[in-house]
């Protein structure tokens, strides 16, 4: 967590450690690992910041996802934000060759995240964001390696409310889903994750 002119954690706004609070609450599935990384100083007057990976395989090795997502504040609101806090989020990872290669895979991991908002209750305005598909193709001393396709989804919103921890379940949802990890059953509690959240 990032704080400008040596502001001590007791000075922090209310509604930033409401947020806080609300993110350090959540509980994560076992194939996710979220620590807490420097957040970006220029753009708010506080800001948190949390990188994400997901590990598949029966050794928990192979990462298959990653992202960032950032939580920007700024008590006196910013215009383009529309509010006093902004997310900006970043998820990539590696899907099937003729996923990445189907155009429709654009509006389609838009769709993840606005679902996946949607599905855990994040309420939210003022979204933006674009989708990245690559196929990749290697050739010569290493042409035995498959073709490997990937998504990038880059978005931002801005949350309505101080339940951030809700927005970082979604986004840690759009992950899992890139990762090609089945949904949790109904009525199954997600396992802690060791993190530094």
């Amino acid at each position: 967590m990032t704080r400008r002119g040596g502001r001590e954690p007791d000075t922090l706004p209310v509604s930033f450690v409401r947020a806080i609070d609300s993110i350090r609450a959540i509980a994560l599935r076992a194939e996710v690992q979220v620590e807490e990384t420097p957040a970006p100083q220029r753009l708010s007057p506080y800001a948190i910041a949390l990188q994400a990976s997901v590990t598949v395989g029966q050794s928990g090795e192979d990462e298959a996802a990653s992202g960032r997502f950032v939580l920007l504040h700024d008590p006196a609101g910013q215009e383009p934000w529309d509010g006093t806090f902004r997310i900006v989020t970043f998820a990539k990872g590696t899907v099937e060759i003729d996923i990445a290669g189907d155009p429709m895979l654009t509006e389609v991991a838009w769709s993840w995240l606005l679902e996946a908002l949607a599905d855990r209750g994040a309420i939210f305005h003022a979204e933006s964001g674009t989708v990245t598909r690559t196929t990749s193709q290697a050739f010569g001393a290493i042409g035995d390696r498959s073709p490997q396709g990937d998504v990038e989804i880059r978005a931002s919103w801005t949350p309505l409310d101080e339940a951030i921890g809700e927005h970082v379940q979604a986004w840690v949802d759009v992950l899992t889903h890139i990762a090609g990890l089945p949904p949790l059953p109904s009525g199954v509690a997600s396992l802690p994750s060791n993190r530094g959240a």
